[in-house]
């Protein structure tokens, strides 16, 4: 048999499974609205925000945006938390880095279970303060629709 008939089969093989691998990474888009009586327990404060997040399920990165307004004072931190169900506290998954500005924009390299949790509706993000040391605003990411 020919060597172009035995490569044949093996490219189209390859063909398809590259394919099929471009066909199942997405773009997913997350969102949500940060307010203080989503922060567990929940805050008595004035401040209010917004995330938007963009997950590349290929290349597991995260590119997000993170406003907020009205705090108690000047932001001291800021992350995405998880994995957690909307009322459970849960540990830092991403940090968005210390005294920030709003608008908190960047990129993170996620692992496995991070993208996981994400997909799962098992993130929050939020802002802390200095009175609001657990956190002042927090929302829970949802799909964008």
């Amino acid at each position: 048999m020919p060597r172009t008939a035995l490569l044949a089969p093996v490219l189209a093989f390859g063909l398809a499974f590259g394919l099929a691998s471009l066909a199942s990474a997405e773009v997913v888009h997350f969102k949500t609205a940060l307010t203080p009586a989503q922060e567990v327990p929940a805050t008595d404060t004035h401040g209010s925000g917004a995330a938007d997040a963009k997950l590349d399920t290929a290349t597991k990165t995260l590119t997000y945006k993170v406003t907020f307004k009205g705090l108690t004072g000047p932001a001291t931190m800021a992350h995405f938390h998880g994995p957690a169900a909307p009322g459970a506290n849960a540990p830092v998954l991403v940090s968005l880095g210390n005294n920030p500005k709003s608008p908190i924009t960047g990129k993170a390299q996620l692992t496995d279970d991070q993208v996981k949790a994400f997909m799962d509706g098992q993130v929050y993000v939020n802002v802390h303060t200095a009175a609001n040391p657990g956190g002042e605003i927090r929302g829970q990411m949802t799909r964008a629709k």
